[in-house]
């Protein structure tokens, strides 16, 4: 090699191990910047738990009949909805998870020491009252469900089977274990995300009536409003996130009230991001059904939907083969998540009211008396699908149900977590109290307002 070539090649070596070093160097750091993110992404869904499963459980049957009359009545009319619930019931769900964590009892335990017997019975009574009716319309509702896939499935032998699988799960499904299952099928809700984008509505409409709210006052949307305010701000919802906070803090091996009580800051940090997420995700499922319906079935004139699986079967012709399946694959995968929260809230309720060994982490043996109550609150759900219950009433009414016994059961929870010998550092602050007792005054003049419209 000639002595220039050489002097050259030699003077360029350093610059060119220079260059790989840098391409070395970049590529770990996308790698180590890629380790990063899953492990942020992982973190974050460590976190999530009763929140994200009690907020996915409030996007039941009910609430997609609800949410898809609202869009086949009115169009995107009450879309401003969605982002005025979002705030009010996560304020209220982390009012409830932060009782359950700091006292390390549920909802009616913490009723029953601090209030009267009669306001005890009179919550639980109404709660099991309102939940056992919006059981029998879920099961109705995944039942009709399973048949637009399945036609020729027999409608009694398919409620049957439906309401023995969630009881099954519930009794014998240990809790961790159940609890995972819970949250990964909340994941079904973003079928119906996926479904109105797919129905391509306005959207320049769709944001208009996002943050310009309109109302007509007239009988039929005040009941939809009330049945919307109750399907979102629901009590089942109140008693199950207080429960699921102890059922946690248990699998942690805090099994006695001594050990439970009180709570330290990443416990409530990570408590308020999980309560967050999760009605997050229930508001923006919420927003995406009225979307869906009100783009497609109020721009045809199809303004009435009789149940969930009929807002199914009104979008197949002309939103597609893929809204369609969709829509009722979440019809049933939010029944088989709601079920089971809808008849544990009963039974946690009635169980700590009367002093019932009660928690799903316990066996069927060590707690007769609170599976029972779940095994009584599903029969007497699928009972009313044997006295010819008109689907979108009982679904409806029972979002109504819910709006009329949220604001005594509201009251309370603003109570417990008001008081500060109570709660103690994680004691309500002022603005959350006001705003509490505002929620509480929406929903009692909602509920008003529904009965005055029904005469």
């Amino acid at each position: 090699m000639p002595k220039k070539d050489f002097i050259t090649r030699s003077a360029e070596l350093p610059a060119e191990m220079l260059e790989k070093s840098i391409e070395i160097a970049e590529e770990a750091g996308q790698v180590l910047s890629h380790d990063r993110a899953f492990k942020r992404s992982k973190d974050y869904w460590r976190m999530l738990g009763p929140g994200l499963t009690t907020g996915a459980s409030d996007d039941d049957p009910s609430g997609i009949a609800t949410y898809s009359q609202t869009g086949a009545q009115y169009g995107f009319q009450l879309l401003w909805l969605a982002p005025l619930t979002f705030p009010l019931m996560a304020i209220v769900q982390e009012m409830c998870a932060r009782i359950g964590l700091v006292t390390g009892r549920g909802l009616a335990g913490n009723i029953r020491v601090h209030f009267s017997k009669k306001v005890l019975y009179a919550c639980t009574t109404l709660l099991f009252a309102a939940n056992a009716f919006n059981i029998g319309a879920d099961l109705g509702a995944m039942a009709k469900g399973v048949q637009l896939l399945y036609p020729q499935a027999n409608f009694t032998l398919l409620v049957i089977g439906l309401a023995i699988v969630c009881v099954g799960l519930q009794i014998f499904t240990p809790y961790a274990k159940y609890a995972k299952y819970l949250k990964w099928l909340a994941m079904v809700l973003l079928a119906y995300v996926v479904s109105a984008i797919l129905a391509k509505p306005d959207w320049g409409q769709v944001l208009q009536h996002t943050f310009i709210p309109s109302i007509t006052f007239d009988k039929d949307q005040l009941l939809l409003i009330c049945a919307i305010l109750g399907t979102t701000i629901s009590p089942y919802l109140f008693f199950w996130q207080t429960s699921q906070e102890v059922e946690e803090q248990i699998l942690m091996g805090r099994t006695s009230i001594a050990l439970r009580r009180g709570a330290s800051k990443v416990d409530v940090k990570s408590m308020r991001i999980d309560v967050w997420s999760g009605m997050f995700l229930s508001n923006v499922v919420m927003f995406f059904i009225i979307a869906a319906c009100g783009g497609v079935l109020f721009t045809r004139g199809i303004t009435e939907i009789t149940s969930a699986a009929q807002a199914a079967e009104a979008l197949r012709p002309f939103a597609g083969e893929y809204t369609y399946f969709l829509f009722a694959i979440g019809i049933i995968g939010t029944g088989l998540l709601d079920i089971p929260v809808l008849a544990g809230s009963s039974s946690y309720a009635l169980a700590e009211s009367l002093k019932w060994k009660e928690g799903l982490y316990r066996k069927l043996k060590q707690a007769h008396a609170f599976y029972g109550m779940i095994i009584i609150s599903m029969i007497v759900g699928l009972s009313m699908n044997f006295i010819g219950l008109d689907p979108i009433k009982a679904l409806i009414y029972s979002a109504i149900a819910n709006g009329l016994v949220a604001p005594v059961v509201l009251f309370l929870i603003v109570k417990l977590s008001s008081n500060r010998k109570l709660m103690g550092e994680w004691v309500n602050k002022p603005l959350v109290t006001g705003i509490g007792w505002a929620i509480t005054g929406v929903m009692a003049t909602a509920g008003i307002a529904a009965i005055i419209s029904l005469f």
